[in-house]
Parts: structure tokens; C-alpha cells; sequence
């Protein structure tokens, strides 16, 4: 099937289009008007896919690329730090709220005018759900944003189910959970850790500056996180929220410890404010028996293989 992807030379876009060339879909790749970024990809990859200019604040360039016929959307493209959107929350909720409906309702509009009906996936995050959680997350709990970027992304959600009641839009919703890779940049905890970890190394310092270490999160592998995304777009079932989710819980202070010990690094870790989020989420742990049930998808790449890849990568 043809296949939209919108942020495709995002971190989580250049191994979402690898999984659906490995699959032997066509693949059309949005990115931002401007100069090229890096986006990680082969030469020999990025021509086989077919890009495009998308810009979710501008209307026409919103209807320029909806109007490409394709058989299915993932919508990743939007403000994906935390710390972006407490700079500028404006920005947040301008992309990811109204940018996400803007593409959505020129989606829904062409299909109620019988010009395509496609599944469209909304990458979502696990932020929605907020603080208070002591177990895995499960798709019924309420939802208590807590950061520009959560609350906008729920904004998101919201657009979404909306289109889809008012037209009919076959939108399905993924809530990840916590994930990285090979690739991921360093405005992220795992690569932010990593780096730092080796500038110590070299430094021969014994300490490393970090925020607070106390937060439980469910690490996911960034290539399981596309691989429970194409699953979603042949079996999920419209209008339905999944989690993307391990169901593991870790420390950020063990993560640390665990990349302390690849990188072969004995330092002490030293509280930094500046290195602390504001509102940070004690626990974030979710359930995929949902996802599990509908898709057969189970994470298949462990932790400490992750993190060995990602350690990799950033030497690279």
C-alpha cells in the first residue's frame, strides 16, 4: 500500500520509513520547507522514498499533500521535546493541536467527498495520562497532562476523534511510551546520558551532571515502536487507543548505571537544576495488552541491546 508519513526525517520518521520499505510498501515522506536536515538515512534509502514539502501551519501546503492518494497516514510530525515546548508552548500547540487537526480535517473533508478513505495512525504520547500512576497504564485511565507538549498532544488526540465522528475518518491513536535508539539526539535522556558519560571518560572526571534520577520510565526500542505502528495500521481498529508499551520499569539512575557500564565510566553522578524538568512524571509504565491482543506485537529488542546500539551510533 502507498503509505503518508509526515515527519519522516524525524528520529522515529527515518525508522518508520525503513520498516514500510522493508515491508514493500511505497512510502511518501513529508518534510519541512527549508534546507535538508540529517536524517540518518542511506542515500540508497532516502530515494526510494517520495518527498514531499509539508508545512501544518500553512493550509495549501496541508492540501497540497492530502490531496496525493494513499491507502494509509502516520502522522508523526510535530514539537517532540518536552523541553521545546516549555520554550515556546505557542509553537507546541500550534503544531501538534492545530497543525494535527488542520491535516486531519483535509483528510476527513476529501473522504467525505469520496476522494479516499485512509487509515490514519495519530502518534500520540504516553504524557497524556500525567502523574499519579503506580501500575502499568491501561488506555481507560483518565488522562491529566502536565507540560505544554503533553497537553498538546492530547490536543491532538481530541482533533482526531473529532474528525473521525463528524466524517468518518479511520483514525486509529498510539500512545508511546518512553523510547530511543540509534539516531535519537541528545535533547533526550538515554543519548543525553551516553554523551555525557564519554566527555566524562575523556575528561577523566569523576563526577557527571544530571537531573533528578528517581523518575520510573518503560524504555521501548525505537524499530519495536514502527513495528507495533505498522500493526496498527492493518489491525487496528478505527477510533481505539493503543498503548506502546514494555510493561518494564526502570530508574533513570539505573539507566545511567546501565550506560555507565557499557561505556566502561566509574563517576558519581551530581544534581544539576539545569538538567531538571518542572513537573517531571514520577511513573510512567504502561500496559500493551490492548495493542498485544488486536496485533499479535510483542518488543522484541532488549534494553541492553538498545542501549549498545545507541552508544554505537553516537561513536559513529
Amino acid at each position: 500500500m502507498t503509505v503518508l508519513v509526515t515527519g519522516a526525517d524525524g528520529f522515529v520518521g527515518r525508522w518508520m520509513l525503513r520498516a514500510l520499505l522493508a515491508g514493500g510498501h511505497e512510502v511518501v515522506g513529508t518534510v519541512r520547507p527549508g534546507p535538508p536536515r540529517d536524517d540518518g538515512l542511506t542515500h540508497a534509502e532516502r530515494a526510494l522514498v517520495r518527498w514531499v514539502p509539508l508545512e501544518l501551519g500553512d493550509l495549501h501546503s496541508v492540501r497540497q499533500v492530502t490531496s496525493r492518494p494513499c491507502e494509509a497516514v502516520v502522522h508523526l510530525a510535530g514539537v517532540a521535546s518536552g523541553s521545546d515546548s516549555l520554550a515556546d508552548p505557542g509553537v507546541a500547540w500550534a503544531v501538534n493541536a492545530a497543525g494535527t487537526a488542520r491535516l486531519l480535517a483535509e483528510l476527513g473533508r476529501r473522504r467525505s467527498a469520496g476522494d479516499g478513505d485512509p487509515v490514519v495512525l495519530l502518534v500520540s504520547t504516553a504524557e497524556v495520562y500525567g502523574a499519579g500512576a503506580t501500575r502499568p497504564l491501561v488506555e481507560t485511565d483518565p488522562v491529566a497532562p502536565r507540560s505544554p507538549y503533553a497537553a498538546s498532544k492530547r490536543g491532538a488526540e481530541l482533533a482526531a476523534l473529532e474528525t473521525r465522528a463528524r466524517t468518518g475518518l479511520k483514525v486509529v491513536v498510539a500512545r508511546a511510551f518512553p523510547h530511543t535508539g540509534p539516531g535519537q539526539d541528545e535533547r533526550f535522556v538515554a543519548p543525553a546520558f551516553a554523551r555525557r558519560l564519554r566527555g566524562a571518560r575523556l575528561a577523566g572526571a569523576r563526577t557527571v551532571k544530571v537531573g533528578n534520577l528517581e523518575p520510573t520510565r518503560d524504555f521501548l526500542d525505537v524499530r519495536d515502536v514502527v513495528a507495533a505502528y505498522v500493526g496498527l495500521l492493518t489491525r487496528g481498529v478505527a477510533g481505539e487507543v493503543y498503548n506502546v508499551a514494555s510493561g518494564m520499569a526502570i530508574t533513570l539512575r539505573e539507566l545511567l548505571d546501565r550506560l555507565a557500564a557499557l561505556l566502561d565510566v566509574d563517576v558519581i553522578p551530581e544534581l544539576d537544576t539545569e538538567f531538571v524538568r518542572p513537573a517531571d512524571l514520577p511513573y510512567l509504565v504502561g500496559d500493551a495488552g490492548k495493542l498485544r491482543a488486536a496485533t499479535g506485537w510483542n518488543p522484541a529488542i532488549p534494553l541492553e541491546q538498545t542501549l549498545r546500539d545507541l552508544v554505537s551510533a553516537q561513536a559513529d
